[in-house]
């Protein structure tokens, strides 16, 4: 095997290395931010339960005068 094609066998390997793992930070980083956006939504959902025995009416007119 010539010398130079053994370099670039691991020129590619190093290659393939480093974008398997960027690949693995990505789905990581994918995965964190499905997780926040379920705590958010579950909050939201307890926000609206907490709301839920609230008066009718209440906080249909915002007063903007300052």
């Amino acid at each position: 095997m010539d010398p130079s094609s053994l370099v670039a066998a691991l020129a590619g390997a190093q290659t393939s290395a480093v974008q398997m793992a960027l690949a693995a930070r990505m789905l990581r980083m994918n995965a964190d931010a499905a997780a926040s956006v379920a705590q958010v939504i579950d909050a939201a959902q307890q926000n609206l339960q907490s709301l839920a025995n609230v008066a009718a009416g209440v906080g249909q007119t915002v007063n903007l005068v300052a």
